[in-house]
């Protein structure tokens, strides 16, 4: 059976992807979501700060350096509830 990932899990994924820069397609392949939920992530994440939207002049979506702390946080929190 599948695990479903939670929201955060999702976010966090996202983010990852998007670190250096991608297109939504790239995320939504790589996220395995179709494109109206990554849209709604996308759209959240961007609200708060932690992805910035493609530009004229940066065609990408990029994560933040806050995103980057959200992964950073997220990561030390899973690993701590993975090895308890």
């Amino acid at each position: 059976m599948v695990k479903k990932r939670s929201p955060l899990e999702i976010c966090a994924d996202v983010l990852r992807i998007s670190k250096e820069g991608a297109k939504k397609s790239h995320i939504v392949y790589k996220a395995n979501l179709n494109f109206k939920i990554v849209n709604e992530y996308l759209t959240h994440l961007q609200e708060t700060g932690l992805i910035t939207f493609p530009s004229n002049n940066e065609p990408l979506f990029k994560t933040t350096p806050k995103g980057l702390e959200y992964i950073d946080q997220y990561t030390r929190l899973t690993r701590t509830f993975n090895t308890a």
